[in-house]
């Protein structure tokens, strides 16, 4: 039985990925500081479904303290790590840029100390399609330069590769960085739009669209998030042996690294992905149109060629039916306003 240690198992895609690895037979070390960014009780709730396995141990750890880290590596001896922990949110690093670096500056740092304290097979890490920044070519691709990110969270998530990197190259420690494009899905996170406009649609309350709706993304599901991650933990990083320092590629390297996106490479504008709620839900939206937050960008789309040569898989989900089964999802979960005691 292989041992994958899991950090953010309370997360959206956290929680979902140690599932997936607990069904097909790993045993999971899942750990988590369930801080109070959003709704501690959806965390728990996340946490319930992983409990009952036999396979799966939970340990309430902050990533960013190193020595608690350090005795959970220790006593799990994994042979691999997906490293989901981090403070999440492009507008929240606006107002609160110590968590950041807390968290994926500090922690990530303490993760790729662990992982070189206690060798692991791979070490797989999120990334995120912010690292494009005021990129315009699409769709997005990992051969592009990514060297001037708009948010600190974008700069902390291209910080997290280039300390990946040199971890790979001291070290050989092989990392693999997954550059997640707008993650949606049944157990979401609150504070993404999705889960934002149902609540505030059911509510009877505006939705609020930025650059007043002109915006698209590319929206992927929560599974094949998930089976892209699991194909990438399973498949270590190796050096590149047509690396060049004469023409550097950004996604490998002469050390055991690589760099993906995972996208659906369908884009939809907002207006798209509001009408498919309001036919889910049997609700009309109301809109409160408002300019372009900073830090923002107006369009993301991945070129996920690489994902799909090297693993053998691409996102296959259509928007439809994830929103469709996103939906049903919330409303079993926390029911319609008038159906609550």
């Amino acid at each position: 039985m292989a041992t994958t240690l899991v950090t953010g198992c309370a997360g959206f895609i956290g929680s979902q990925l140690s599932l997936r690895l607990l069904r097909r037979g790993d045993h999971v070390v899942g750990i988590d500081n369930m801080n109070a960014y959003y709704d501690v009780g959806l965390k728990e709730a996340r946490l319930d479904r992983l409990r009952d396995h036999p396979a799966f141990t939970f340990e309430r750890i902050d990533v960013a303290a190193s020595e608690p880290l350090h005795v959970a590596f220790t006593a799990a001896q994994p042979d691999a790590v997906a490293h989901l922990a981090a403070q999440a949110g492009v507008r929240h690093s606006l107002e609160h840029p110590e968590a950041y670096v807390s968290s994926n500056l500090q922690g990530f740092a303490n993760v790729l100390e662990a992982c070189r304290a206690h060798p692991v097979k791979h070490l797989v890490y999120a990334s995120s399609s912010s690292v494009y920044g005021t990129n315009e070519r699409q769709p997005f691709s990992e051969h592009d330069n990514v060297d001037h990110p708009i948010s600190l969270y974008a700069a902390s998530k291209k910080s997290n590769e280039l300390m990946a990197h040199a971890y790979s190259h001291l070290f050989g420690l092989p990392t693999t960085g997954l550059r997640f494009f707008t993650v949606y899905g049944p157990w979401g996170r609150p504070d993404m739009a999705m889960f934002l406009f149902t609540r505030a649609m059911l509510a009877g309350e505006p939705i609020r669209l930025f650059n007043r709706g002109d915006m698209e993304r590319d929206w992927t599901y929560i599974d094949d998030i998930v089976e892209g991650i699991v194909r990438v933990l399973d498949r270590p990083a190796q050096p590149d042996p047509s690396w060049s320092p004469a023409d550097p590629d950004p996604a490998s390297s002469r050390a055991p690294y690589r760099l993906y996106n995972i996208g659906s490479q369908s884009p939809a504008d907002l207006e798209l992905v509001v009408g498919l709620l309001e036919r889910n839900l049997g609700v009309k939206a109301r809109r409160e149109l408002l300019p372009m937050q900073p830090g923002d960008v107006a369009s993301t789309c991945a070129d996920v060629s690489d994902l799909e040569r090297d693993v053998g898989y691409r996102p296959t989900t259509r928007l439809e039916d994830g929103v469709r089964s996103f939906v049903r999802w919330y409303l079993e979960y926390y029911g319609r306003p008038d159906s609550r005691p």
